[in-house]
């Protein structure tokens, strides 16, 4: 039972790093290869290379925040927080494959962002994506790994709420 635990959690961590990984080597590789404010188009300019230096959370949100704020909220805070989802992914066997792969992803994308705002001031974002009906905000790799971890997450809770449905 030990050697299972001990598989699952490194498979956990492994799964972690990656998303980590992935984050900061495509931000290191626009830092040395993208002046800022500079836009590489692709695919028909429907996917655009842009450096920005985020010093808020997702989209700019609480950028002009006092720095004492911004501390608490934006660093201090999510370090609680990813140490307890590492803590609850380690600790609990009963959790899905989805949930832990989901948490895996929110966990990773965050420690990605935190990384950066502890290291550089701020966070690297560099993709924006405009079809026409459609257009994001600038962002990088460890908000993608955040979004599909939350929507694994959702989907796991959406498969469970409908699998305990009553019948009629």
């Amino acid at each position: 039972m030990k050697t299972k635990s001990l598989v699952r959690n490194s498979i956990v961590l492994l799964i972690v790093l990656c998303n980590v990984g992935c984050d900061q080597i495509s931000k290191s590789i626009v830092r040395q290869e993208i002046n800022y404010n500079e836009s590489v188009k692709f695919i028909n300019n429907h996917f655009t290379l842009t450096k920005v230096e985020n010093t808020g959370a997702f989209l700019s949100l609480g950028n002009s925040l006092p720095y004492f704020v911004k501390l608490i909220f934006l660093s201090i805070l999510p370090v609680f927080v990813i140490f307890f989802g590492i803590y609850l992914l380690m600790s609990k066997s009963n959790l899905s494959r989805m949930l832990i792969l989901g948490f895996c992803f929110i966990i990773g994308g965050g420690i990605g962002n935190l990384y950066d705002r502890i290291i550089h001031g701020s966070v690297t974002d560099f993709m924006h994506i405009d079809f026409i009906l459609f257009q994001t905000g600038i962002f990088n790799m460890a908000d993608v790994s955040i979004m599909i971890g939350t929507a694994i997450v959702l989907f796991d809770v959406y498969l469970k709420k409908i699998a305990i449905k009553p019948a009629l």
